[in-house]
């Protein structure tokens, strides 16, 4: 799934996006309207000291097709959905931050979590939540639910621990990119804010990688842009 640094299929990529804003149809692209989305505006890209200053702050190397599109495209902006949460430096270091969302980069070089471990995990925090006919008082039930509460914010960093939020989809809705662990390289769809599990994005080729996904997107915006 991984290509390599450079040269990986986008030519002419950083031209054709912001192209698309004067299409007749470009406000009919889902989460391109400017007010609310991207606009089809990219932030420009980084240079490869700038990369490589993040990544050692993260403690991790990004999957090869995300870093040469930080590189040659844009560290973000216009994408799938309401488009790419842009990677930026201030005064706290480098992170992803958009829409209340941080990708802290603490946690990404922790392996991203298997299904089935994910599955675990919250099955068995859900079996230790407090029963108030447990507890003598209104009080001491209440305490021991919000100790529980705060296990479950926990375990909320440590599912997406390993990955990136790359973007929000809309209702609450967001894209993961798996940096760490063996599912390194794929995207994610995280529905939990419905009660959903986290799902891989796949194709008929399998699981899908940033390259694929990203030109996939573009290619499509431009068909509906142009009315085809």
């Amino acid at each position: 799934m991984e290509t390599t640094e450079r040269g990986a299929g986008w030519a002419g990529v950083r031209e054709q996006v912001p192209a698309l804003r004067t299409a007749p149809f470009a406000a009919e692209v889902f989460g391109a309207r400017r007010a609310s989305g991207h606009g089809f505006l990219l932030e420009a890209p980084l240079e490869e000291t700038e990369l490589a200053d993040a990544e050692a702050q993260f403690g991790v190397r990004l999957p090869p097709d995300y870093r040469s599109f930080l590189l040659e495209v844009g560290a973000g902006g216009a994408g799938p959905d309401y488009g790419l949460f842009p990677l930026r430096r201030d005064g706290q270091g480098w992170h992803w931050s958009e829409g209340g969302v941080r990708s802290d980069g603490a946690l990404l070089v922790r392996a991203f979590l298997s299904a089935q471990e994910r599955t675990r995990l919250e099955e068995d925090l859900d079996a230790r939540e407090p029963a108030e006919a447990d507890f003598p008082d209104d009080e001491s039930y209440r305490a021991a639910f919000r100790a529980w509460d705060a296990e479950w914010k926990r375990l909320d960093q440590r599912i997406t621990a390993g990955a990136i939020c790359l973007g929000h989809e809309g209702c609450g809705y967001y894209t993961w990119l798996v940096v760490t662990g063996p599912e390194r390289g794929t995207l994610w769809s995280d529905g939990r804010a419905a009660d959903l599990s986290l799902s891989p994005l796949t194709s008929g080729a399998g699981r899908l990688g940033f390259r694929e996904w990203y030109l996939d997107w573009l290619a499509r915006a431009a068909r509906t842009a142009h009315g085809r």
